[in-house]
């Protein structure tokens, strides 16, 4: 273990309940100067069309992963022994100005960046990943492996606003941020606007696995087409809470019935394996909507999830 390394406050001496609340009970931090993984908060909901409540997401998975341990259960990975990881807090925001705030965020972003740290955001609702996917590619389109009941590849709502949470990724293509033929989405379900609704996504060579398939296939089959489609340069992770069924995740802006269980998002994000991972994120867990806080439980367990596969690829390449 690193001697430098941040490590969270042990629930043996200091009950999960008690002190200050930050991701994984790690340390606050000001700066991301230093670490291998800064976790970060994005508490704005400004692109949220129907059930607002995303903002308050940042702070009940904080509270929620309290929970963590030290320790994978199953890879046995330790991740605060493999990489320096903090709680660098959350993004400044302006939650009445919608292009303001998506400014703020990709200079937050951008900042994290440039220390060399990887960034593994808690949103917010979805298009807060347009102002990060700006901060991490700005040398190119990158690929990216989307967990999600939604495209959100819509081009425009209510007239012409074209930045909602249902439009971030036809915008990041767009601006040549992602490259949609190393694009896959996992678990589009529910109705649509359109029948050709997701015509669009397809023609730009995006590859959408819908629930159906997914439930045909299961989850090794499809994440080894989902790693082989992104390949082996930079991938970015985006995680919609939305994705696991709301029996099990009711808190979120847009509940679709039929969507993974929680041990199945577990499992694919388990799969992701030594993917050139460059940037996460967990969005749309909105509390108000939330029953015992289980949603939030589940954005603090993915994180973990994601937070022990990025730890173990950055040791791997430290070997």
């Amino acid at each position: 273990m690193g001697s430098s390394f941040h490590q969270p406050v042990d629930a043996a001496d200091v009950p999960r309940f008690a002190g200050h609340s930050t991701f994984m009970r790690l340390p606050a931090t000001s700066s991301a100067a230093g670490l291998d993984i800064a976790l970060i908060g994005i508490p704005w909901d400004g692109g949220t069309t129907n059930r607002a409540g995303a903002r308050h997401g940042p702070r009940e998975v904080r509270n929620q992963s309290s929970l963590m341990r030290r320790a994978h259960h199953v890879s046995g990975i330790a991740p605060f022994d493999l990489v320096n990881v903090a709680d660098v807090g959350d993004l400044s925001v302006n939650p009445i100005d919608l292009m303001d705030s998506l400014s703020r965020i990709e200079a937050g972003i951008s900042a994290i960046v440039c220390t060399g740290a990887l960034p593994i955001s808690v949103g917010g609702d979805h298009l807060t990943t347009l102002p990060v996917l700006r901060s991490i590619a700005r040398t190119g389109p990158i690929g990216m492996i989307q967990f999600d009941a939604h495209s959100d590849t819509n081009d425009t709502y209510f007239g012409d606003n074209r930045y909602t949470h249902g439009t971030p990724f036809r915008r990041a293509i767009e601006e040549r941020l992602l490259d949609p033929e190393r694009v896959v989405q996992i678990g589009i379900r529910g109705s649509v606007y359109d029948p050709g609704e997701h015509d669009w996504a397809k023609a730009q060579g995006i590859r959408i696995i819908y629930m159906e398939e997914f439930s045909r296939r299961g989850a090794e089959s499809v994440m080894e087409e989902a790693r082989a489609i992104v390949g082996t340069s930079s991938t970015y992770i985006t995680f919609d809470v939305d994705c696991i069924d709301p029996s099990m995740a009711p808190g979120t802006g847009t509940p679709e019935i039929g969507g993974f269980s929680s041990r199945e998002a577990q499992q694919m994000i388990r799969l992701l394996g030594d993917l050139e991972i460059v940037g996460a994120d967990i969005v749309e867990v909105a509390p108000p909507f939330d029953l015992s806080g289980i949603t939030a439980l589940a954005g603090a367990t993915i994180l973990f999830e994601l937070l022990c596969v990025t730890a173990a690829n950055i040791d791997r390449k430290r070997r």
